[in-house]
């Protein structure tokens, strides 16, 4: 009458044993759920800022453009003059 008894306590443990292994994965699937959803958000966060950089530096490569042709037209009328270090002495030396 021992050998079913045993047989019995062999099964629970088993049972227990695979329960706590369910419980195991189920808390790691958790887990990995969660870190699943912080990394879409950081990716949407970065997208966004990857977005606003890419508007800006349009924006600057279009002002930059601008300046350009602003400084070839003056270079043109003799607007800006080359800065010479001994023409342009302080009166004081």
């Amino acid at each position: 009458m021992n050998q079913p008894n045993s047989i019995e306590k062999d099964a629970s443990n088993q049972q227990a044993q695979l329960a706590d292994s369910q419980a195991d994965l189920q808390a790691q699937v958790i887990e990995l759920q969660m870190n699943l959803s912080h990394l879409e958000v950081t990716v949407e966060r970065l997208d966004e800022v990857i977005t606003r950089q890419d508007r800006d530096i349009q924006t600057l490569q279009r002002q930059l453009q601008f300046i350009y042709k602003q400084v070839q037209s003056q270079d043109g009328e003799g607007g800006v003059a080359p800065f010479d270090v001994m023409a342009d002495r302080p009166p004081h030396y």
